[in-house]
């Protein structure tokens, strides 16, 4: 392993006090043993409602190794957790921790894997960084966070338009969806009263909003689902 990868941030950003809380699912993760390592950095444990790792009280992670991120496309679960992410007050971020041996044999096409990526960072808008391992992740968390501090501190702008409330937030998640504008997302939400549930939604379902048609139907479903049979044992990554 490249000792590199884990060495100290910059000086200017290493003395910064930097606050985590963990969620104590994450105990056996080897994270937040990591995190009594890094210099400045304190860490509480308690249950949070969405993510794994809230650091500074600004940026929500969540944390999958390569393995999860498989098995959660194919139960299900992974487009319900990235939604809630998504949908929170705080700046969300998706970690994957692993490395190209890590990613053999996970069971699902990497076809699948791209396709459930493209929709986290390009439709939901929630970054995806990398990590080889749990201290490299430990570390990636407190250095993201000492550098939104220092851009603070400079006065410098967050590019990018961040909606402050839960709704603002919805109707920023939907428009991102192919054909969705503002009317179409205030319907969807009228209609189905969450974005999760819009994300779950059949196609015969969106068919009974006005104003979606069934172009703009299958536009939705084919940006926030894979088909089954894409998943196979095929490995990579």
């Amino acid at each position: 392993m490249n000792r590199a990868l884990f060495s100290p941030p910059c000086a200017d950003l290493n003395d910064e006090p930097v606050e985590v809380v963990a969620d104590d699912r994450e105990r056996e993760s080897g994270v937040i043993d990591s995190f009594r390592g890094i210099a400045n950095v304190s860490v509480r444990i308690e249950r949070l409602a969405s993510g794994d790792y809230l650091a500074d009280r600004r940026i929500l992670f969540e944390r999958k190794t390569l393995q999860d991120l498989a098995r959660s496309i194919v139960d299900g679960r992974l487009f319900k957790q990235m939604v809630r992410l998504a949908e929170s007050k705080y700046k969300a971020v998706l970690i994957l921790e692993g490395t190209g041996k890590d990613a053999e044999c996970l069971g699902v096409r990497r076809e699948a894997l791209q396709g459930a990526l493209i929709t986290i960072s390009l439709i939901l808008g929630i970054p995806v960084l990398r990590s080889m391992a749990p201290e490299e992740t430990a570390r990636l968390i407190v250095y993201a966070a000492r550098q939104i501090q220092s851009l603070g501190k400079a006065g410098y702008p967050r590019p990018g338009y961040r909606p402050k409330t839960k709704k603002g937030r919805q109707f920023y998640i939907l428009q991102g969806l192919p054909g969705v504008g503002h009317e179409r997302a205030r319907r969807l939400l009228e209609k189905f009263g969450s974005v999760e549930a819009v994300m779950l939604a059949s196609q015969n379902d969106l068919l009974t909003v006005e104003g979606v048609g069934a172009k703009t139907a299958n536009r939705i479903r084919w940006a926030v689902s894979e088909k089954i049979e894409s998943y196979g044992a095929e490995p990579g990554l």
